[in-house]
């Protein structure tokens, strides 16, 4: 009998050591000049800052689809090519005008009409205030007034109590709040109003960029178009246009809303006849996710994904924003850590569970293509074990103090949907890298909100467990024409992308899918 237990502790050692043995072996292929051979190309010159929609997004897209297929990997059943098209709408505003009372709005001046709208015209002859629009259990700004038929006044923002939030659970801000402005509308429209007409307390003006962004021809998704086209239309009003509007008291109604106070809504309309019109040109484009696929052996039905995003902010004012660490970082994370895998199933260490390796598009837009694939998945979202999502691994947070500046990451998502997930992550860490994973971004009270920021999110908010791994760099270089590849550091990219790679080889080969025994946090991005 002892013999047997040692014989057999001897042949469990043995074993998990030649499996140690070979995962080591493939995370080796994931190397800082293999890295950087790639991100120097993604973050060039020629793909100009990769914005979706563009001829450079374009241009990566293809770049990406060409190493997924020169490493071996497969496209998805369904697919011609490895890239899941999704549309996009590509709009030229033709007439934007607001008359009040008969004297005529500037656009820009006085108000803008997101292109958010939809075209439309209508007249109306009743405008009424509605605080900030929130209809709640705690609170609400509807229960004095009849909305019908009439333009609603609303300000961005909800009501605090005692110093704190009280709508939404915990004292954090709720769902009227952040983005808020959606369901406000939804709400309006829901109560039989023709219009909203915002006000936003912290912006008396709008800046040069604000009136760009939101008149000039630009690109927009709408995942559910059906949905979308059944907005109400709303125009965002600068304070001084207002504060001649407004049937009740401005200068008090602004200090409310700063104040975060509660609204005391007067049930009176004030007759001022209005009329709308806005009217734009549509085209439809394409932008598209990038997939490739490794098959499983005998749980082959089971996904692990790994994923970035490969947009970024494109090319404006003759800059480049070329996006070397966000995400460029991650999306050559992706094609290298998809080498390692199909060389070792190429050697016969093929990994149980198929691997899907994807890039999407339109994350800096707002989340766009990891949207859409959640709502138009290639594979099971009830049988997608993990997506291990790569959003900035190549840099350091410049605001990080502590003596473990070169040896860190940040992980995000450890406390939701599995507690497995940490567990494993851990202890690939501690087996093959020691690097310190650091659960900062995790604290329900970071006004960052980094975890409802990056393309996990459409997995997690679909019950798929996730993990997000994050450098943290906020400051210095984010979002500006510098974030370069010379900042890179190599070595410690290599040793975070290493990391990840191990813990998808563990989730890819053990017997059981992750559990799903958490909740996910009910917040918003």
């Amino acid at each position: 009998m002892k013999k047997l237990v040692f014989l057999s502790l001897v042949f469990f050692a043995t074993k998990t050591f030649a499996q140690n043995d070979v995962a080591t072996k493939y995370g080796n292929l994931v190397t800082g000049a293999e890295l950087k051979k790639h991100l120097t190309i993604i973050a060039g010159d020629e793909f100009e800052g990769r914005e979706t929609g563009t001829e450079g997004q374009r241009k990566a897209a293809t770049y990406i689809e060409k190493q997924f297929m020169e490493i071996g990997l497969a496209k998805p059943k369904g697919l011609k090519t490895h890239q899941q098209m999704y549309p996009l709408h590509s709009d030229s505003v033709a007439i934007a005008s607001l008359i009040i009372n008969g004297k005529a709005a500037e656009q820009g001046k006085d108000f803008i009409i997101p292109q958010a709208n939809n075209s439309a015209k209508f007249k109306s002859n009743k405008i009424v205030m509605a605080g900030y629009g929130i209809e709640d259990a705690a609170y609400s700004d509807y229960k004095n007034i009849n909305v019908k038929g009439k333009i609603v006044v609303i300000f961005l923002g909800e009501p605090k109590k005692d110093g704190k939030y009280f709508i939404g659970e915990g004292g954090k801000q709720s769902k009227w709040s952040y983005p808020g402005l959606e369901n406000k509308l939804k709400l309006a429209a829901a109560k039989g109003a023709t219009a909203v007409l915002v006000v936003n307390p912290n912006m008396e003006t709008f800046s040069k960029r604000f009136i760009e962004y939101n008149t000039t021809s630009g690109v927009t998704f709408e995942s559910m178009p059906e949905v979308n086209a059944k907005l109400i239309s709303y125009a965002l009003l600068t304070h001084e246009y207002a504060k001649g509007i407004l049937p009740i008291n401005f200068d008090s109604a602004l200090a409310t809303a700063k104040a975060k106070n509660m609204f005391s809504i007067p049930s009176n309309s004030s007759k001022l006849v209005t009329k709308y019109e806005y009217k734009k040109v549509r085209n439809i484009i394409y932008a598209s996710n990038v997939v490739g696929v490794i098959e499983g052996t005998d749980k082959k039905d089971e996904y692990v994904f790994l994923t970035a995003h490969y947009d970024h902010l494109g090319k404006h004012d003759g800059k480049i924003y070329y996006g070397a660490d966000d995400d460029g970082s991650g999306t050559v994370g992706v094609i290298q850590m998809a080498a390692a895998f199909a060389k070792a199933a190429a050697d016969g260490n093929r990994p149980r569970r198929t691997m899907v390796f994807m890039t999407v598009s339109g994350e800096e837009k707002g989340l766009w293509g990891s949207e859409y694939y959640s709502d138009h998945p290639l594979f099971p979202l009830d049988k997608t074990s993990v997506d291990l999502n790569t959003d900035m691994v190549g840099r350091t947070d410049t605001e990080r103090t502590t003596a473990d500046t070169l040896n860190y990451l940040y992980v995000v998502g450890h406390d939701k949907i599995s507690s497995e997930m940490p567990l494993i992550n851990e202890a690939a860490n501690a087996k093959y890298t020691n690097l310190i994973l650091d659960y900062k971004f995790d604290d329900p009270n970071d006004k960052e909100r980094i975890y409802y920021r990056s393309d996990h999110y459409n997995f997690a908010r679909k019950g798929v467990p996730v993990l997000f791994f994050y450098d943290g760099m906020l400051k210095a270089d984010y979002h500006k024409p510098t974030d370069t590849v010379d900042k890179i550091n190599f070595e410690l990219f290599e040793k975070r992308v290493r990391m990840i790679f191990y813990t998808a080889w563990e989730i890819a080969n053990r017997d059981k899918m992750l559990n799903r025994d958490k909740p996910l946090d009910g917040g918003t991005r």
